[in-house]
């Protein structure tokens, strides 16, 4: 039996993706519409309703309509965008979450993909949170640098095309000076914290691939945890876990650097613990690729489950 998807914005980076992803599955049948057709409104609500699931590759308000336009009770939700990421009723997409996380997705009629920045911080904070280590009440930084891909053809343009009129030289830019980046709900609720982190994020000049760190004086937590402490509750929360894995310290001790473009095309998500026992201090690391486990590979991942498909089916390019 095939099941019918639609994706609604599969012309985006992250739309395009996914079809690179599912194109050779034998299981789906997928609903597409002409460029003509893509701003219809009537032949989207009809596309959305005549659905299995449905992945939005949209901006959030776009995405919200798309919602509002499913009027029946058997069409499923992936949502790409921001719009649902910590709305009631809709599943956070992260299947290594917890041990629970995948049974509920496997559930959902709505599941919410998460960020690609959120996806790193979280693995990283919310074992050590769940376990205690971490205060829920603690000052936590969240340091990231991404690809220029995980702005979206507009950013895209701004790196790549020199006659664009915003085309740019920047090696690095900082950027969500203000504070208020849109993933820090996210990070703050499923991380389980009482306080926004501090997000610092950042673009690099190169299209794909992140590094997520969360710096951490050990010293000052309340029992003050070894490096080694840290590693083994990381380690023990993603026991078995298919695409998460947590490196091992003497590995980690041996490197000298990490390229952020390491795992990119793969749905794989590699957590470090660098650290340093005599001084107290550890910077946690997640390694992913934005547009993989940070965006398609996740969806992919969270379709198969919810379909009743093998997890890793097609997750990787």
């Amino acid at each position: 039996m095939t099941t019918k998807l639609f994706i609604d914005g599969e012309v985006g980076t992250t739309g395009l993706q996914i079809r690179a992803r599912l194109d050779q599955r034998k299981d789906l049948d997928f609903i597409s519409l002409g460029e003509e057709k893509r701003k219809d409104a009537g032949a989207r609500r009809e596309a959305l309703n005549a659905a299995d699931v449905v992945i939005l590759c949209l901006p959030d308000d776009a995405a919200k309509e798309a919602v509002s336009l499913i009027d029946n009770k058997t069409t499923r939700v992936i949502d790409a965008s921001t719009a649902h990421r910590v709305a009631p009723g809709w599943v956070y997409g992260f299947p290594e979450m917890s041990p629970e996380q995948g049974r509920a997705i496997s559930g959902a009629a709505r599941v919410t993909n998460p960020g690609c920045y959120p996806t790193g911080a979280i693995a990283l904070v919310k074992p050590l949170v769940d376990a205690g280590l971490v205060p829920k009440g603690w000052p936590l930084t969240v340091n990231a640098v991404s690809g220029y891909s995980g702005g979206g053809k507009q950013m895209i343009a701004e790196f790549e095309d020199e006659d664009a009129p915003n085309y740019t030289f920047e090696a690095f830019r900082a950027y969500a000076l203000g504070l208020a980046h849109k993933h820090v709900p996210e990070m703050q609720v499923n991380m389980g914290l009482d306080h926004p982190p501090l997000f610092a994020p950042a673009v690099g000049r190169y299209a794909q691939g992140m590094i997520v760190e969360v710096p951490l004086q050990l010293w000052a937590l309340p029992g003050k945890p070894s490096v080694a402490r840290v590693h083994e509750v990381l380690a023990a929360a993603y026991e078995g876990a298919r695409f998460v894995s947590v490196v091992p310290l003497g590995e980690s001790a041996a490197m000298t650097k990490l390229e952020p473009e390491g795992l990119n095309g793969t749905n794989e998500l590699k957590l470090f613990a660098f650290g340093n026992e005599t001084t107290g201090q550890v910077m946690l690391t997640a390694l992913l690729d934005n547009l993989g486990k940070g965006a398609s590979g996740q969806a992919v991942q969270c379709l198969n489950i919810m379909i009743g498909a093998d997890e890793g089916l097609a997750v990787d390019l």
